[in-house]
């Protein structure tokens, strides 16, 4: 009898074993917790760099702030004075999106051609690796300084050249008609970088596609059509959506030669407005430092970033949706 009530007492204190919904919760929780904190890295810089300097430019878009004394809440004034008073805005948003379109278009199309002559050369591909990637190495500065030389529309070179084989001799930078294709001309100068990618991304095709396709008689365009595209569409959109972010953010070069063209290349105490000639080398990052530190209108500096974010939004949701649809076409 007195074993039976032990055997009694002790399955009371064993504790019920938990359920099987209990315990996957748990393991989920775990799972939770190791993924998170894997991850935390990328948070906590995802919040620091980007979320909270996000919001807190939404945020002075609606203030009167010019960095030193407290912020005072003005509304959509900021907002109305960029869209309708101030007099650079316009044209810096045409600038900013004429040279996303032609720039970023004529340095992907020029960076894969040269890739692909690269990549067809039988003998001297090295040399000319070097010297189409050498240029990309030049800093910006030193780079738009020289250029503004040798394109200066009357002791140039290049003007010298034009004059003895009998062309006409644009003003280049000092002509607001031709100071956008000198900066494309510049860009594509500094091609080195997508010239790079771009010969990885042929190299790394599947000859035998294209043995399979001469043996079904397909010519050059063909080929290139309908094997090269399809392999490196992936690339050409990489290469599409920085560049379009880069242009978005194109700064040091236009201000620069803008600087070189007009005379004014002294020190920091000279006083310069950008855009010179005319607003046409004037692009909104300009804008954003120019109001933003230099006139100390913080407000008004926010409402052109935020223009910015969006519009680098707008142009690589229509690119990803595209090539989308380009990839389902193809299917």
């Amino acid at each position: 009898m007195a074993s039976v009530l032990g055997t009694a007492q002790a399955d009371a204190t064993v504790p019920a074993a938990p359920s099987p919904q209990y315990t996957l919760r748990r393991k989920r929780r775990r799972e939770r917790v190791r993924n998170l904190a894997f991850l935390s890295p990328w948070l906590i810089g995802f919040s620091v760099f980007f979320v909270y300097p996000l919001v807190s430019t939404v945020y002075f878009s609606f203030m009167k702030y010019d960095g030193f004394k407290p912020p005072v809440w003005n509304g959509v004034d900021n907002w109305k004075y960029v869209f309708s008073d101030y007099p650079f805005f316009w044209p810096a948003l045409w600038n900013t999106l004429w040279l996303v379109v032609v720039m970023v278009t004529l340095r992907v199309a020029f960076g894969l051609g040269i890739g692909l002559l690269i990549t067809k050369i039988k003998s001297g591909a090295g040399f000319f690796r070097t010297a189409f990637y050498l240029p990309y190495l030049a800093p910006p500065v030193a780079a738009t300084m020289a250029f503004a030389f040798l394109l200066n529309p009357g002791t140039g070179p290049a003007n010298n050249i034009l004059h003895k084989i009998g062309l006409p001799q644009p003003g280049w930078f000092n002509d607001p008609a031709w100071s956008k294709p000198a900066l494309t001309v510049l860009a594509l100068w500094g091609i080195g970088d997508l010239m790079v990618i771009f010969m990885a991304s042929l190299l790394d095709v599947p000859k035998e596609q294209y043995e399979a396709a001469e043996l079904d008689g397909t010519g050059p365009w063909q080929r290139f059509r309908y094997v090269t595209l399809p392999n490196i569409s992936p690339i050409l959109m990489f290469a599409v959506v920085t560049g379009v972010i880069q242009t978005m953010q194109y700064y040091t070069q236009p201000l620069v030669a803008g600087k070189v063209a007009s005379g004014v290349i002294g020190g920091s105490g000279q006083q310069f407005e950008p855009g010179y000639p005319d607003k046409s080398t004037l692009t909104l990052p300009q804008l954003v430092y120019n109001l933003g530190f230099q006139r100390f209108d913080t407000g008004s500096a926010c409402v052109i970033a935020l223009v910015l974010f969006a519009l680098a939004m707008v142009f690589t949701a229509l690119l990803m949706r595209r090539r989308s649809g380009f990839l389902s076409a193809e299917d």
